[in-house]
């Protein structure tokens, strides 16, 4: 794995959000240390001052570093010498804006959960301060970092399947089947409660998900997408089942499909593309296993760290001999890791590269809340063709 370069020290990381009772802060705080690069220094962990301070042991986070809110946090990290590099977000939707802008305007790096924002304005106008700021702004699509998912990419852009034709992106679940909001069950209720989620529900919190892999592996650039979003379990006030259909500008055809209401599924989120000369597919559940189908020939199964036939990228994302499962927590650390390597560059003075690069960006939370946006727009429009891109996109 990368070295800390000549930054000679560890990272200093905030975490906003993630304390009693949160799942996602638990997996950035781990995720973030699990190659030494960062050390856990600082933290507004609960939206609730006193939550907020009791929840600073679960993290060995110093009393005098467990701040009531995030913006006594950013005073009084910028006062110290020892202040933080960066933070990390990790609370519900509806708060990331804030947070976000807060902290870079600041000059701090930011590595944000998604969706990027509660909606699209707010992301523009995010996008204007990141700019502007310089910082480095990374989002968990933490799939990305999955080595055999990098592998796809470059073999890819590499043309080893020819000419992309079809992308079929899928993330299943069965967890929301029935109301388990109308409990206290703290995922559920912010995740289907519009004035904290946004827009969209299984779309915005997975669907983004399943179309941002798709666009990592292909770098394919959108240009049309209709949608139609459904909501089966009566009551509820966001969609909990929809399916996107994606023209791409080189005339590939794109689906999503995202359920929070399939029974017996867990975190099936899947991928195939379709080429002219070989066709690939990968399923986040049985990650350390690639699928790839050339017609005429035996099916490929490539594995994780499994030989010379992998790619650098995913070789240089692998931490384990073959045949050690690699997943969830080590995926995380490869968005943290790629980030930090921008982040050092950064306080170097150095230039580098803000829309390619192997984390997802600032302009991928852009283009994942226009996704969004659009699939809703297109939904109440009984599925109408929308225009669909954004400026910067990555490619």
């Amino acid at each position: 794995m990368p070295t800390n370069g000549s930054l000679n020290r560890k990272l200093r990381m905030g975490l906003i959000g993630g304390g009693q009772g949160a799942f996602i802060g638990r997996v950035h705080a781990t995720a973030a240390v699990l190659d030494n690069r960062a050390a856990l220094v600082a933290g507004a962990l609960s939206s609730n001052a006193e939550k907020s301070k009791a929840s600073a042991a679960d993290y060995d986070i110093a009393q005098e570093r467990a701040y009531g809110s995030f913006k006594e946090m950013a005073e009084a990290e910028k006062k110290r010498r020892d202040g933080v590099d960066f933070v990390s977000v990790a609370t519900p939707n509806h708060t990331h804006f804030e947070i976000a802008k807060t902290f870079a305007e600041a000059g701090y790096n930011v590595i944000c959960d998604k969706p990027l924002t509660f909606d699209l304005a707010q992301a523009e106008e995010l996008l204007k301060v990141v700019e502007k700021s310089g910082v480095v702004f990374a989002v968990t699509h933490n799939y990305t970092g999955y080595p055999l998912v990098r592998q796809a990419r470059e073999m890819v852009l590499n043309g080893d399947l020819g000419v992309i034709n079809a992308i079929r992106s899928n993330y299943i679940h069965g967890w929301l089947r029935t109301r388990l909001e109308s409990s206290d069950q703290k995922q559920a209720k912010w995740r289907t409660d519009p004035k904290q989620s946004g827009i969209a529900g299984c779309f915005g919190d997975i669907g983004t998900h399943a179309y941002n892999l798709g666009r990592f592996i292909t770098g394919l650039l959108p240009r049309e997408i209709s949608c139609s979003l459904k909501t089966f379990e009566e009551g509820r006030a966001l969609d909990d089942y929809g399916v996107a259909l994606v023209r791409f500008d080189n005339g590939a055809l794109g689906t999503v499909t995202a359920s929070q209401i399939s029974h017996g599924r867990e975190n099936d989120i899947f991928i195939e593309v379709d080429g002219t000369k070989g066709a690939l597919e990968w399923h986040q559940e049985e990650p350390n296993k690639l699928l790839v189908r050339k017609n005429g020939e035996a099916h490929k199964v490539y594995t994780r760290n499994g030989g010379p036939y992998l790619g650098a990228a995913a070789g240089s994302s692998s931490r384990l001999p073959a045949g050690h499962p690699e997943a969830f927590f080590e995926a995380f650390a490869n968005v943290y890791t790629a980030a930090y390597d921008a982040m050092i560059l950064r306080s170097e003075g150095k230039t580098f590269e803000t829309v390619n690069t192997v984390y997802p960006n600032i302009y991928d939370g852009v283009e994942g809340m226009l996704f969004i946006t659009k699939c809703v727009e297109s939904s109440q429009a009984n599925g109408q063709w929308l225009p669909f891109g954004h400026a910067k996109s990555r490619k």
